[in-house]
């Protein structure tokens, strides 16, 4: 994502750049192991994001992704993966870093994690599992309502 100042006298050039996408932490347990799984599971998938500045431009974004699968109330599987970006971002005011943290670079990350996912889950001998697309942007944005919706309450 770059994009180019819109009047040519000064103004700071807004640029998002990748400095690294990386693993930073996995899980994955199956208690009773691929061979108890005798149906369909109930699958529910779990989503998280943290963002840390790491420096004047650059942020840490994590995104986590946490998928259990039960079935009859046991867990057949556990997996959890935290995946990590280092992006440089320059010239965007606070008001616009926001959906560049929260839409951008999730959604940069959100290819790897779900590539992830899917390699513990066949790794552990379980059936292919693949996650559906994010909306990033809904979320984003629904995060946002819920935060003036407690600001007003308090």
């Amino acid at each position: 994502m770059s994009e180019q100042p819109s009047d040519q006298q000064g103004a700071p050039q807004q640029q998002v750049s990748i400095q690294g996408i990386y693993l930073k932490d996995v899980s994955f347990e199956a208690p009773n192991g691929p061979f108890s799984l005798q149906g369909q599971p109930q699958v529910e998938i779990n989503l998280g994001l943290n963002t840390t500045q790491k420096s004047d431009n650059v942020h840490e974004v994590l995104l986590s992704v946490t998928v259990t699968a039960k079935l009859n109330d046991q867990t057949a599987f556990l997996a959890e993966v935290h995946q990590g970006g280092l992006f440089a971002v320059q010239g965007f005011s606070k008001e616009e870093l926001g959906p560049v943290l929260g839409i951008y670079c999730p959604n940069t990350l959100f290819p790897f994690a779900r590539e992830a996912v899917a390699s513990l889950v066949a790794k552990g001998g379980f059936p292919s599992l693949m996650i559906e697309p994010v909306n990033f942007e809904a979320m984003y944005f629904q995060h946002l309502q819920q935060q003036g919706q407690a600001a007003g309450n308090a």
